[in-house]
């Protein structure tokens, strides 16, 4: 078991009682969806979505202690990746010859199923890839934002308790990115109908997997008590520390981890198959 897992365990047992099903499913956020994708923003290619500027809940005081406390932050507008940068288009960045390729990558999986999250990267290295491709990694503060949108939700998708056809996790053991991933596009039509989710497990944004798949690194510092002090107006987390910022939760993680205010951290040459990333770009004022 890795540290990532044993410190959601930890978690877990402190916050039985917590986690109980909602009684239903939220609204759609009423103006929160997507106001602009496009492609070809960055030098990838990917699909980004514009956040628009403007506050919104951050944190939350049912949660662990680093989630405390909750607090309205203002953030600039910005572009977000819509999707989790895949094996197709970080292969593409390796063959540029500036990045070694994770300890795990598996070149013949990029090319059969690179439709799959990247995942095993350092935080360097994906900071690295954001910067090839004209961007940058977004700031825990977007993540959640792009996340949760202005309505204060638990899960990307509403309320509601994760299941395995709103969202990929709590799958065990690592089989084979084939098998224990999925593509980053899936769950966009036709998901999650009997739980009476439109969107399938899209946040309000319209960005897929921000909840299981990959987990995701984000640029700031990990401050446990970084909300006491946090600015309200664009944080980017400490000026320095030993530990990165990882949202989302992951294929391995249980429900705890896939709350969009649940924040891990892991040294920036940690590499796992559970951890991948999106990234960001500033927009218009």
């Amino acid at each position: 078991m890795c540290r990532r897992q044993i410190m959601w365990w930890m978690g877990v047992a402190l916050m039985a009682g917590v986690l109980c099903p909602a009684a239903g499913e939220s609204e759609p956020l009423k103006g929160g969806q997507a106001v602009s994708s496009e492609a070809g923003r960055g030098k990838d290619g990917a699909t980004m979505v514009l956040v628009p500027a403007g506050p919104f809940t951050m944190g939350s005081d049912e949660g662990l202690p680093n989630e405390r406390p909750v607090h309205t932050v203002t953030l600039d507008a910005y572009y977000i990746d819509q999707y989790e940068v895949t094996l197709r288009l970080y292969r593409k960045f390796l063959e540029v010859g500036s990045q070694a390729s994770p300890p795990t990558w598996d070149d013949e999986a990029a090319t059969t199923v690179g439709d799959r999250p990247a995942v095993g990267m350092s935080w360097s290295a994906a900071a690295a890839y954001c910067q090839w491709a004209g961007k940058r990694l977004q700031t825990e503060a977007e993540w959640e934002k792009a996340a949760r949108g202005s309505d204060g939700r638990r899960y990307p998708w509403g309320e509601m308790q994760p299941f395995v056809d709103i969202a990929n996790y709590n799958r065990g053991m690592w089989v084979s990115e084939a098998v224990t991933l999925v593509p980053v596009t899936s769950g966009l039509e036709g998901m999650s109908v009997r739980h009476g989710l439109k969107g399938g497990g899209k946040s309000p944004f319209g960005l897929s997997h921000m909840a299981g798949n990959a987990a995701e690194w984000v640029a700031d510092w990990y401050g446990r008590d970084y909300y006491q002090q946090s600015s309200e107006k664009n944080p980017s987390g400490p000026a320095a520390g030993d530990k990165r910022v990882i949202r989302g939760g992951s294929w391995a993680d249980l429900p705890a981890a896939l709350r969009v205010t649940a924040r891990l951290s892991a040294e920036p040459d940690f590499e796992d198959r559970t951890i991948g990333f999106r990234c960001a770009m500033n927009g218009s004022k």
